[in-house]
């Protein structure tokens, strides 16, 4: 089976958490992972967690590589204007895109074609080229303008699974519910996963 490739999005709203988990899970997973980290994103990260991210793609790429003891050449990351990146091109960008989470600042642009950075471009390659593109919105309330955006670009076939966790499966811990928002990610990305049960697994 050959590796699956993954375009990943980080972008500035709350719930980075969701983000880098989903990163860790993908590169359990033997992923290869393509990233993509905001300027917004990276403040939201040193704010919400411990991690103290490093500011070029370089050096996030070492970093992530040593936190979570990534194969070689298993991760990628890629500046805001790195325009030669495969995910800017229709010909080199994965068969899927998660922009986890997804501010609804980027939310907007995307909708509306902006590529005024890496992620939007690789966002809008992913919608022309009709391609998987999963967003992941955290947000409250939203507002017109996002509820818009968010059916205009499920009717151009983003699939948007808003990082609102379920407690039917009575979590514990923070963890626990990042990971009921995570395990839908993936199962949307049809990749194998323990995080949560399928409804109804654990019935006779």
């Amino acid at each position: 089976m050959s590796q699956q490739t993954i375009t990943l999005a980080i972008t500035g709203a709350s719930g980075a958490q969701y983000g880098l988990r989903l990163l860790e899970c993908l590169l359990m997973l033997n992923c290869r992972v393509y990233l993509m980290i905001s300027r917004a994103a990276q403040v939201v990260i040193n704010t919400e967690t411990d991690l103290k991210l490093p500011g070029t793609p370089a050096e996030q790429e070492r970093f992530f590589y040593n936190r979570f003891a990534a194969k070689e050449g298993q991760l990628r990351v890629f500046g805001r204007e790195q325009w030669m990146a495969p995910v800017a091109s229709g010909s080199g960008a994965p068969s899927s895109m998660v922009v986890c989470p997804c501010s609804t600042g980027s939310l907007s642009a995307i909708a509306c074609g902006a590529s005024n950075n890496l992620i939007e471009r690789a966002a809008d390659v992913a919608l022309k080229e009709r391609r998987q593109l999963i967003l992941v919105p955290r947000e409250a309330p939203y507002s017109e303008i996002h509820l818009e955006h968010m059916l205009k670009l499920t009717r151009m076939g983003a699939v948007v699974i808003p990082a609102s966790p379920g407690f039917y499966h009575r979590p514990q811990t923070v963890a626990d519910i990042i990971d009921f928002v995570v395990a839908r990610i993936l199962n949307q990305l049809q990749l194998p996963q323990d995080l949560m049960p399928a409804w109804g697994a654990d019935l006779s």
